[in-house]
């Protein structure tokens, strides 16, 4: 579904470490209070070589410019949450991360991750799809000659998306960014960055949806039509009972945007966070 708009850049710690095709299989397992990465069968221990490849390998990759990273579920080298780790003879408790998305975590902090499996999810898939775009123009921001002027214009057309996520970061980068003028830049870019994509992070649940699409409504009093407003009030609520996708209400918003010219919520992000193609929204 990505394939059009990205990039893929193929990593596989197990082969490039050269454990080869096929392999045997490998588990975390916790010992004398360190983790090690070990073959089940014979027990060869690769976890010096996978930590010193997966240091290397993640400096190697910030030449890529990379925008998102899909990690491999449960995987000992690239899984992002729950990978089992073994102690003694019994059953595996899910309390690992694979060493190679640790390294990776670590050097990335800010990079939208997600483990495969969980993108079956589409709230998951939405929400990391959504920050992987926006991380993309975070970056093109940054990386230009930037003004406290376009941080301004940066963080106003993503207003909304910031409410929709986390009402307590749409307030704390709305002061940061206040204060741009007298911050340094250097910190200013810092601070923003982390504070962005961290909220991005919290998922938009349909009740925050809702108190977005509502307040949105405000902009028309002036200009909606009471047949016109009861429709769109209905396809919100249709929205928050889980009658109808979010693309439902939110297709209802940019059709009259676009016919009252509504300045303000054209230039919003919320309104198409993603490329229409990949039809996130159909099933959230």
């Amino acid at each position: 579904m990505l394939g059009p708009w990205v990039e893929w850049v193929k990593v596989c710690p197990e082969v490039e470490v050269g454990m080869g095709t096929p392999r045997e299989s490998i588990r975390l397992i916790e010992a004398d209070g360190r983790l090690r990465l070990l073959t089940v069968k014979t027990g060869i221990d690769h976890t010096a070589s996978m930590t010193s490849y997966a240091a290397k390998r993640v400096a190697s990759l910030d030449v890529e410019n990379l925008c998102g990273y899909v990690l491999k579920k449960d995987s000992p080298s690239c899984g992002m949450t729950r990978v089992k780790v073994y102690s003694g003879d019994g059953p595996g408790r899910r309390t690992g991360v694979g060493i190679y998305a640790q390294a990776l975590m670590g050097r990335f902090p800010h990079l939208p991750v997600e483990e495969e499996g969980r993108l079956l999810d589409p709230r998951l898939r939405d929400n990391f799809i959504e920050r992987v775009f926006a991380y993309r123009r975070l970056r093109d921001l940054f990386e230009a000659r930037w003004t406290a002027g376009d941080l301004v214009r940066f963080h106003t057309a993503h207003k909304l998306v910031l409410l929709a996520h986390s009402t307590q970061a749409y307030t704390r980068l709305g002061r940061l960014v206040a204060a741009a003028k007298a911050i340094d830049r250097s910190s200013l870019r810092t601070d923003y960055t982390a504070g962005f994509m961290d909220a991005l992070t919290a998922i938009a649940t349909p009740k925050r949806h809702t108190n977005v699409l509502q307040h949105m409504v405000g902009y028309f009093k002036k200009t909606l039509d009471t047949a016109s407003r009861t429709e769109l009030l209905a396809a919100i609520d249709d929205y928050r009972c889980g009658l109808v996708p979010l693309i439902v209400p939110i297709t209802l918003l940019r059709h009259h945007v676009r016919v009252h010219e509504v300045q303000y919520l054209q230039g919003q992000i919320y309104l198409t966070p993603h490329p229409k193609e990949l039809m996130l929204r159909n099933h959230v």
